[in-house]
């Protein structure tokens, strides 16, 4: 990473030695930085108020407050910290309860050493993060919702924006999307502008998980 700035990271996991292994990854990238350990849901959201962090990684099960019910309350309470939830369980349904909750990303411990330190950025940059077994799963999920209910009308968004919201979610960056519509960079940033205005949303991260609530991304 270019920046020499570290991001700070709460980590929570009932599991010391899990907690240790992950640290150790997380210590030896020189971006990222774990400033505060918790081992339930509870203590995890006393820790994230008296560092203030950047990003949250939450272990699903945990005493007291699992972290899905932490990842609740700290996306009320502190809209700007992204969290990542780490799980041992590849469960469609976990997976989309971490993202109702407002986690940016959902990372298996089997995994944890090839893909955590990439959903850390993700999340930090805003973007979301899911292994790609879950994003077949999400796809398949919410389009065929919208085949069986059909998408609502009176949308509150135009058919460009559609097109740029879609794109986006995709992936795709200002400049490429520009080319791809034959518009300008700043049209584009126009109608992402609206699109985030006329959602309520904040990011691209938002913003791909509304494309994919509607069906707009393509499997």
């Amino acid at each position: 990473m270019e920046s020499t700035k570290q991001a700070r990271i709460v980590l929570a996991d009932d599991h010391a030695l899990v907690r240790q292994g992950v640290r150790l990854i997380l210590d030896n990238q020189p971006d990222l930085v774990v400033v505060g350990e918790a081992g339930d849901g509870a203590e995890a959201i006393e820790t994230v108020r008296a560092t203030q962090p950047d990003l949250a990684i939450l272990d699903i099960a945990m005493p007291r407050l699992t972290g899905l019910q932490a990842a609740r309350i700290l996306s009320r309470s502190h809209p700007d910290l992204r969290i990542l939830i780490l799980t041992m369980h590849d469960n469609e349904q976990y997976l989309f309860d971490a993202l109702k909750a407002g986690a940016s990303g959902y990372v298996l411990k089997s995994v944890v050493d090839r893909d955590l330190v990439q959903a850390c950025r993700a999340a930090l940059r805003g973007e979301p993060f899911l292994y790609p077994g879950a994003i077949k799963t999400l796809i398949r999920h919410h389009l065929d919702h919208a085949r069986d209910t059909g998408k609502a009308s009176g949308r509150a968004i135009t058919e460009r924006e559609e097109q740029i919201l879609k794109l986006v979610a995709e992936g795709h960056s200002t400049k490429e999307i520009a080319e791809m519509l034959v518009i300008s960079v700043k049209t584009v940033e126009r109608h992402r502008a609206n699109l985030l205005h006329k959602l309520g949303l904040r990011d691209r991260l938002e913003l791909t998980r509304y494309a994919i609530r509607v069906g707009l991304i393509e499997p």
